[in-house]
């Protein structure tokens, strides 16, 4: 079997070393000034069957370039709005200079030219895997998120877009940043019918794109390019509506291009739970409800220009004004060894007023040549004020043990300021680099809050509790890291790298809790400090780093290993109530290995290893008691360490362009040392933990601790491809993972194994703009053990299923149809619920161009909406319910801004969209 593996994977490379790859060159003139043609779609057509193998556009000189192309017979058509498409055949032989090609003016309507060509789905070039978006057809007035969903690969997990089983982090338009790492805001503000193609791969870091040294920071990113002809127009989408119950909802998004300079403003005002302005009618977009009814306020803008030839900025602003009631019930199941067991219920409710402005920007001088500046900096700022309730209590199978009733008003401010700032040489030696960077960042968290609770522990001798307090909390932070990298080529086809890195990461935590007496009033305006549940605190984290890595790279096989020692010295610093320091230092080697290879350009193999390790935030490191529920009391632990861990991951993609069949599959690994958990105390009597601080029996003490063994498994495929005979595309994926997690209960160590079995598939239309589906369904198998309660059987069963359907009918009527339904199995006792949700509009296209639309929408047609959780720790499994928007009914109206500038009107557009 071996042989076998070893002669395959021979020859597989040796049919790549004699497969020739070419590549086509040449320049697009007007045939009357004889000038460079700018933005002209540039199409390869394979001869035989006209099938579309590459596609681009001309840059600002005219000129065009294809490459990686096998020897053979093709024709090179060039097509632009009010000029003749023409044609030029090349016998491909070697590589290919066509000269100059000339466009005519053209002299018949528009209306009377027919492209029929049926685009490819998509072509995978190594790492990066691009779709053609006329091969999706969406409604024309769709957003760019309802089209990327249908995508190979795509799909939503618990609200947040997912490309190949990893959450997508940035988006990118023409490849500059949109609306910085907000995908929701981004997607929904861009419509369907302006993109010429999808580009998913995994973005390195500013740092790493600078050397050329891959640093493992990379991010699942997705390029979104846009059509020449909507690159200078003003368009977007605005929409009104009012209902029942005073339901109401008011949004725009509009978007001014002009080639480089690009201005997105949108807004967003509503109590139907959207949180994002959508381009979905019914502005319910999200696979799972928001918990709460949420009322919005919301404005944002994006701005990006090119000054002159040596500056890029990209910048976006976001003001949330948010207010959320909530109510909520939860039932944890501890893991004891004993078989009573102790289960906690809890009921909330709260309400909630948040207010954040968010701003970052990147700034791009590139001095000359060789020359580059970056700066990139992020600042945001909230106030958060809550006025909550609960009631919670603790039983086991002998009877209650506890229960309080608590409530907390609180006002909570935070603000920061995060900056990166690179410069990078290269020098004349091709390979020989230098780049240095600084990143510093300022946090500081404000928080002040009055809490009344009314405690009951039942025992021999009941005894009830009560607290009257202000809690007020102060965090500082100050981090600052300065690197700087040196590479240098070795032969021709490798390079070595030098880094060296120091930081440090300065915290100051301040938390003092004042009682105020039996009356509820301060004498004389003098509180009396609590010194048990006070403490001033001090933490700081120097690493430095010395990095060694080696790089080699070959057409089709590039192989990178670094080794890094990292020196780490953490101090913790105690003020108050009593003076206490203690001072750790870590040695570690990092080691790292990273390898990719190219069987072909549509398959493509990557293999990475890397260790880290991750200092304790200051919150877990604090040792002050927190009494937030004083059922069930926190703490920090100032002995934490560094964690260690050892991560994994293989990736395999393919792409075959005759049957525009792709393959996705990862499988991935972590091992971490010192892992930070929590450790529970449950109290079978009162113990007295601090001055005056009883812990009741039943109640619970948690702190972090540091343990070794825990490790996980993960693995994720997806097979994609389309079905011509009903016009739809396919795709079905699944996975397994496993999680071994160690946590502490009463100074026992327990074990929690969990697996799961996950699968779906999904069907999306592909057959007019006028009729629109996109079915698919997940389901997911869960078990769950552990060591010291083997007999707790926990398993459960969910699963996912959605429809979304839109129709233009007859007379421009129009019908959507929106279903979800969930269900579930395994949960606790009256959390099995399962929902059947259904949206549903009946519309009309109205206005020249259909360019409005007057909709009546029904929202959880059935009123079954609901929203439940579970989610398992090292200690316990708890599975909630929170409140969700149920029925009401609005009318609505949308209007869609349509318009480009002359040489491409939107007569011009609808021609080239609808053909």
């Amino acid at each position: 079997m071996k042989r076998f593996i070893c002669a395959l994977f021979f020859f597989l490379c040796l049919n790549q070393v004699f497969s020739q790859q070419y590549s086509i060159n040449g320049t697009i003139h007007d045939n009357v000034e004889d000038h460079a043609f700018p933005n002209v779609t540039v199409l390869l057509l394979n001869e035989p069957d006209s099938l579309l193998m590459q596609e681009t556009i001309t840059s600002a000189d005219g000129s065009f370039y294809f490459e990686d192309i096998p020897s053979g017979s093709y024709l090179i058509r060039i097509q632009y709005l009010g000029y003749e498409p023409m044609d030029h055949a090349v016998a491909l032989t070697q590589n290919t200079d066509v000269g100059i090609l000339y466009l005519m003016e053209s002299a018949t309507a528009l209306d009377e030219v027919t492209i029929n060509i049926r685009p490819p789905m998509g072509e995978q070039k190594g790492d990066t895997m691009q779709f053609n978006a006329g091969a999706f057809q969406t409604m024309k007035d769709a957003s760019a998120q309802n089209l990327i969903e249908k995508m190979p690969g795509i799909g939503s997990e618990d609200g947040n877009l997912q490309a190949q089983g990893e959450q997508i982090v940035q988006i990118l338009v023409d490849g500059k940043p949109f609306f910085g790492t907000d995908v929701k805001a981004a997607l929904q503000n861009l419509p369907a019918e302006v993109i010429q193609s999808i580009q998913i791969y995994d973005k390195l870091s500013d740092k790493a794109e600078l050397s050329g040294f891959d640093d493992g920071e990379r991010e699942k990113t997705i390029n979104i390019i846009t059509k020449p002809n909507s690159r200078k127009g003003l368009f977007g989408k605005t929409t009104v509506g009012y209902g029942n119950d005073d339901r109401y909802m008011a949004g725009a998004s509009v978007n001014a291009f002009n080639e480089d300079q690009r201005i997105t403003v949108t807004g967003l005002s509503n109590n139907i739970n959207a949180t994002d302005y959508s381009a979905d009618p019914n502005s319910r977009s999200e696979s799972r409800p928001q918990n709460g009814i949420i009322n919005t306020n919301r404005i944002g803008i994006n701005f990006s220009d090119d000054w002159g030839k040596k500056v890029e900025i990209n910048a976006s602003y976001l003001f949330n004004h948010r207010k959320n009631f909530g109510e909520e019930s939860l039932v944890r199941d501890y893991i004891l060894p004993d078989a009573d067991g102790q289960v906690y219920s809890e009921s909330s409710n709260n309400t909630r007023r948040n207010m954040d402005h968010r701003f970052n920007m990147r700034f791009e001088y590139n001095i000359d040549s060789n020359n580059r500046i970056l700066f990139r900096p992020n600042i945001s700022a909230e106030s958060d004020r809550e006025n909550s309730f609960f009631t919670g209590n603790t039983v086991t199978a002998s009877g209650p043990l506890n229960q309080t009733e608590n409530r907390l008003f609180a006002n909570n401010t935070e603000f920061d300021i995060n900056n990166r700032l690179f410069y990078s040489r290269k020098f004349s030696k091709k390979g020989r680099s230098l780049t240095v960077g600084l990143h510093t960042g300022n946090y500081r968290n404000e928080d002040d809050e009055d809490r009344e609770a009314e405690n009951i522990y039942y025992n021999e001798t009941d005894r009830t509790e009560i607290l009257n307090q202000n809690n007020l909390r102060s965090h500082r932070g100050f981090s600052w890291e300065a690197n700087a990298s040196y590479t240098e080529p070795v032969g021709k086809h490798s390079m070595m790298e030098f880094e060296y890195e120091i930081g440090n990461d300065i915290d100051d935590s301040d938390k003092r809790t004042y009682n105020i007496d039996d009356a509820g009033e301060m004498v004389a305006g003098i509180r009396r400090l609590d010194t048990a549940l006070s403490n001033v605190f001090n933490s700081r984290y120097l690493s430095q780093e010395a990095e060694i890595g080696y790089q080699y790279a070959r057409e089709r096989f590039r192989m990178q290993a670094e080794a890094e020692f990292q020196h780490a010295k953490l101090k913790n610093d105690q003020e108050f109530p009593s003076p206490f320091m203690l001072e750790r230092a870590f040695k570690s080697i990092l080691p790292s290995v990273r390898i990719d290879y190219k069987f072909s350009d549509t398959k493509n193999l990557e293999f990475d290893y890397d260790a880290r390790t991750n200092a304790p935030s200051v919150e877990d490191l604090q040792g002050v008691i927190d009494n937030s529920n004083p059922l069930q009391l926190e703490t920090g632990n100032p002995n934490l360490q560094q964690s260690y861990s050892n991560r994994f991951r293989l990736r395999y993609r393919s792409y075959n362009p005759k049957t525009e069949r792709s393959f996705f599959g990862m499988v991935m690994s972590s091992l971490t040392d010192n892992n930070v958990v929590t450790s529970t105390l449950i109290a079978e009597e009162p113990i007295e933990i601090a001055d005056g601080i009883i812990l009741e029996r039943g109640s619970q003490l948690s702190r972090p601790v540091n343990l070794d063994g825990y490790w996980d498994l993960r693995s994720y495929f997806n097979w994609g491809k389309p079905l011509h005979v009903i016009s739809s595309n396919f795709n079905v994926h699944g996975g397994i993972s496993y999680t071994h997690s160690p946590g502490m209960i009463n100074e026992e160590v327990n074990f929690v194994n969990t697996t799961r079995y996950s699968g779906g598939l999904s069907l999306s239309s592909n057959i007019s703009d006028r009729i629109d589906f996109n079915l698919w369904t997940r389901s997911a198998y869960n078990t769950v053990e552990n060591s010291l309660r083997p007999a707790l059987s926990n398993n459960y069963f969910n699963q996912t299923t959605r429809l979304n359907y839109n129709w233009i009918m007859w007379q421009n009527l129009v019908y959507r149809l929106d279903i979800n339904h969930q269900f579930n199995t395994g949960l606790s006792e009256g959390y099995d619920n399962s929902i059947f949700l259904v949206n549903m509009a009946l519309g009309k296209k109205i206005l020249k161009n259909e360019r409005g639309e007057i909709s009546v929408n029904v929202y959880d047609l059935f009123a079954q909406n609901n929203n439940i959780q579970r989610d398992i720790t090292e200690t316990y499994i708890e599975d909630s319910r929170s409140n969700v928007l149920q029925r009401y009914v609005m009318l609505s109206f949308t209007y869609n801004i349509r318009h480009f500038s002359r040489g491409t009107t939107m007569k011009d557009y609808e021609e080239l969209y609808n053909n």
